[in-house]
């Protein structure tokens, strides 16, 4: 309801509850003045007919007293007057005047008890006083009723009944609360418009409060109020519009920060503060999402909790995540759709070996098919009819490290495109973390290389053993392990130099990962001595491919300047584990007295290790 026609509403209730009131409260104070008056009147109207009958009955003329009561009701004001007598007068004076008419109930009951009474009643439908006065025998004053009445004092002569019509103070009493209704009412019309006028800056005021209102939830801080009066109802405006100015400014600035932040133009059309709070609700989960991944251990375990943002927070299913190996310019798969792969989905697969194919890990830019169709000839929809892609580059270092490519249907585009702002926040928050990652992966992996070779490390080896032993264990499958030694390096270095020595070395590590499986692990154990470590492969399969390497290493040719190749030797010791030892560093060192025996033997050739090797060690 409108606070105008609530005010109206309750003003003339409260107005009409008064009339009602001062009509009720002056027609009962009415009332009992006329019946007051009434009662006067009739008591003086008894007075004087027992006056007159006392002095009729003195002169001895009591005979006429009809003709007195007849023209006693001429009198303005007196209805009727009648005069009955008690028993005791009858009884010594008769009955009375022929045509009397008998005492009705109320008399006979007045004359008895001698209490006067006194009633309104109805006749013919106006209302008349009827009062019935007792006449009492008494010795005082000027006339003495017991010398002519052979009665005691006290005792009831008789009654006198008259009746006066209230017609007259009936009409009165309604002309007089008609015109205090009127009054009133002309009162009332006054108050009212003086109410209306007075309250109409505070109604406006509230109504312009409101609509202001409706507007700030809307998101628009821009309205401001009119200021109608100098009280307070007039600084009651004055402080909202302070209100709204402070807060339109306070989170316009916010906004415009938050904006500058993120990287997004604030549009000036949506609702100020749910933009506003939507944006600073999506920097601080970007922050917890930034100390969430600080905390994690691998990079693996950041693309991962990438992936449940892409998916709970923005409702994506469909996307990849692609790391870029720089070294090898090639593309690597880190998830699709939630899943570790090594293929990609939505790509072609030329980019896994030539990244440059990718038009976001080229340009450094985001690549959106939404706004651009057809923009990128490497994607694939996968039967997908008119799928859309956003292709979001994570940069590192200055370079493309990762790159985030988002999937969606034709009827979905524009929901993936909305979510490009805030997603860009946390592709930010990510990049300096999933280097930071990488970083660390990398000098990890630098510890345990060798640098000249690019193979594995004796470090390497300590701290991947357990696991290796592990698998082994698991698969109930064979080790064999293989010490290598070149034959007579020292010489190489002594005739040619180190750099030559390093050539050798350098195109061997080449020769002995060309010989082995990727599953096998080829191990620069210290200077010209290397392990060759065959898993799931033992028995002569395993020496087997302990000839290939001598082989191919006897007929290799190596340049080391000067136009001189130099061709070298190798020998090898094989073990096995667990066929011959229990523990597995027991198992290096049985192929260590294995690659001994080959020294001693002649060089250039393969040695298994027998028991017997051990046994003859041991003596010395």
């Amino acid at each position: 309801m409108k606070l105008t026609k609530k005010i109206s509403l309750v003003a003339t209730a409260m107005i009409l509850s008064l009339i009602l009131v001062v009509i009720l409260v002056s027609l009962f104070s009415i009332r009992q003045y006329s019946l007051v008056a009434a009662e006067a009147h009739a008591r003086t109207a008894a007075e004087v007919v027992r006056v007159s009958l006392t002095e009729a009955m003195v002169n001895g003329v009591i005979d006429r007293r009809k003709g007195f009561l007849d023209g006693l009701t001429s009198v303005q004001g007196l209805e009727s007057a009648r005069v009955v007598r008690s028993q005791h007068v009858i009884e010594q004076f008769g009955t009375g005047l022929p045509g009397e008419l008998p005492a009705d109930d109320i008399e006979r009951r007045v004359l008895i008890d001698g209490i006067a009474v006194f009633e309104v009643t109805e006749h013919l439908r106006e209302p008349s006083f009827r009062a019935t006065i007792p006449y009492v025998a008494d010795n005082q004053g000027g006339t003495n009723c017991i010398l002519c009445h052979q009665v005691s004092e006290g005792t009831v002569l008789g009654a006198i009944t008259v009746t006066l019509p209230l017609s007259q103070m009936k009409n009165s009493a309604l002309f007089t609360v008609a015109a205090m209704v009127i009054a009133l009412t002309l009162f009332a019309i006054a108050g009212l418009l003086f109410l209306r006028r007075a309250t109409r800056p505070l109604i406006d005021t509230a109504h312009d409060i409101q609509a202001a209102v409706e507007q700030a939830l809307e998101g628009h801080f821009d309205q401001r109020i009119r200021v109608r009066s100098r009280d307070e109802i007039g600084q009651i405006s004055i402080d909202f519009n302070q209100l709204t100015a402070f807060l339109e400014k306070g989170l316009r600035s916010i906004r415009d920060n938050v904006a500058q932040l993120i990287r997004c133009r604030p549009s000036n059309n949506t609702n100020l503060l749910t933009n506003t709070m939507e944006m600073v609700d999506g920097l601080v989960d970007a922050a917890h999402f930034k100390q969430a991944i600080e905390e994690d251990e691998t990079k693996l375990e950041v693309y991962r909790r990438l992936a449940r943002v892409l998916e709970n927070e923005f409702q994506l299913k469909l996307y990849s995540i692609y790391e870029v190996a720089n070294s090898k310019n090639r593309m690597i798969p880190i998830l699709v759709d939630g899943e570790e792969t090594n293929n990609c989905r939505w790509c072609d697969q030329h980019i896994l070996i030539r990244a440059e194919t990718c038009r976001a890990r080229r340009t450094g830019h985001i690549i959106n098919s939404v706004e651009t169709p057809n923009i990128c000839n490497a994607f694939e929809p996968d039967g997908i009819d008119g799928a859309k892609h956003i292709c979001m580059p994570i940069i590192q270092s200055g370079t493309v490290g990762s790159v985030v490519q988002l999937i969606a249907a034709p009827d979905q585009a524009e929901r993936l495109h909305d979510a490009l702002t805030l997603l860009n926040v946390y592709l930010r928050e990510a990049a300096p973390v999933i280097e930071a990652k990488r970083l660390t992966d990398t000098l990890r992996e630098s510890t345990l290389r060798d640098p000249m070779t690019g193979l594995q490390n004796r470090r390497f080896l300590e701290e991947y053993m357990d696991t290796i032993i592990a698998q082994s264990k698991r698969r109930k499958s064979a080790l064999t392990i293989m010490m290598l030694d070149l034959d007579f390096f020292k010489k190489v270095n002594d005739t040619y130099g180190h750099d030559a020595g390093d050539a050798v070395i350098k195109n061997l590590a080449k020769v002995f990962r060309g010989c082995v499986r990727t599953s096998d692990l080829v191990i620069r154990y210290g200077g010209e001595e290397f392990m060759v470590i065959l898993q799931d492969t033992g028995g002569d399969a395993a020496l087997a491919v302990a000839e290939k390497i001598r082989a191919e290493v006897e007929k290799t040719r190596i340049a080391v300047g000067n136009g001189v190749q130099l061709q070298k030797t190798i020998s090898i010791g094989v073990s096995e584990f667990p066929t011959d030892c229990e523990t597995f560093w027991q198992a290096i060192k049985f192929a260590d007295v294995a690659l001994y025996q080959a020294k001693e033997d002649g060089r250039n050739r393969v040695v298994r290790f027998q028991a017997k090797m051990w046994d003859d060690a041991e003596q010395y």
